[in-house]
């Protein structure tokens, strides 16, 4: 069943509103037994990698990429740092739309590249910041040739509060506490409307780089969130540099086997530099797959040793 299907009576859907899905959301939220060990709480990760395009944007974007459908659109169009471009992409070829998409000089994943170019669409390097590029976006969404789907856009929070329902539903509660990443500040601000929608308040955690503008997490290198003031008012923001954010990343895969993006790190490394109360139980939002930038893996993993078709010469180097 589609994200819009299950929650087709808390999202701005109607009868002529297409189903454009690529079976988003249903996402694992999974127990994380060393990391509780650790940090003295029950902690769950609400694994959003695994969503179609490998990130949390796609329970935006089916909302969003499908009103813009009903609404007789040609093409949409969005800035990005990765995710929402490879989000974008697939949803306008599943609805039958063109994308353009705006990427910051030098900002941008080669995995979510890859994503964007593979389902057909255009990808313009606009010379100078994220901020700059969004403009660029939010012009031609006002002059009517293009639907802006970026998280401006208010069908991708509608979209992105059903994350808050099935963490609800999948832990039977509400948690103490929800850590996430803060690069724009539209996923916190989703999680606090949905939240909000259910009658639930647990604290919000919006775990922000340290340099915005520079931090090796591109998914958050974002130097003015276009959402701050909302997001700030409803969470608690932690910040993290980068030595903490890479620990944490490296540490979710070995300790957990969970391989996400650097970005998807930040609430990990939030939670163990702000300590939950002990035995509370909290859950942390794995934004993005790791396959979307494995050119960290790259500056952070040694590469594989050569050795011999020899069991002897395989087990020495195995220790």
């Amino acid at each position: 069943m589609s994200l819009v299907s299950r929650y087709r009576d808390r999202l701005p859907i109607g009868p002529a509103t297409p189903d454009v899905s690529l079976g988003e959301g249903g996402t694992p939220l999974l127990r994380a037994p060393r990391l509780s060990e650790e940090l003295g709480c029950e902690l769950w990760l609400k694994w959003e990698g695994a969503n179609p395009t490998g990130s949390f944007k796609d329970r935006g974007m089916t909302v969003a990429v499908a009103k813009a459908a009903e609404d007789g659109a040609d093409a949409v169009v969005c800035a990005s740092t990765g995710n929402t471009s490879a989000s974008a992409a697939a949803y306008a070829a599943r609805a039958g739309l063109r994308a353009v998409v705006l990427l910051p000089a030098g900002g941008v994943a080669l995995g979510k590249l890859a994503q964007a170019r593979a389902t057909g669409a255009s990808l313009l390097e606009v010379q100078g910041s994220f901020d700059e590029a969004l403009e660029a976006a939010r012009e031609l969404g006002r002059r009517g040739t293009h639907v802006l789907v970026n998280s401006l856009n208010p069908h991708r929070l509608e979209g992105q509060k059903t994350a808050a329902f099935e963490v609800v539903e999948q832990l039977g509660a509400t948690p103490d506490v929800l850590a996430l990443p803060y690069g724009g500040g539209g996923n916190t601000r989703a999680y606090a409307l949905g939240f909000a929608e259910l009658g639930a308040s647990p604290q919000l955690l919006a775990v922000q780089a340290a340099s915005r503008d520079r931090t090796a997490a591109t998914a958050i290198r974002i130097a003015t969130p276009a959402h701050r003031d909302q997001a700030e008012a409803a969470a608690d923001v932690v910040t993290v540099d980068d030595d903490a954010l890479l620990a944490a990343w490296r540490d979710l895969a070995r300790l957990e086997g969970l391989f996400c993006e650097p970005a998807s790190a930040a609430g990990l490394a939030g939670l163990r530099a702000r300590r939950p109360a002990p035995a509370s139980r909290v859950v942390c939002v794995l934004t993005g797959h790791g396959l979307k930038d494995p050119a960290a893996v790259d500056a952070t993993a040694p590469p594989p040793v050569p050795v011999a078709p020899d069991p002897d010469a395989i087990a020495a180097a195995a220790r």
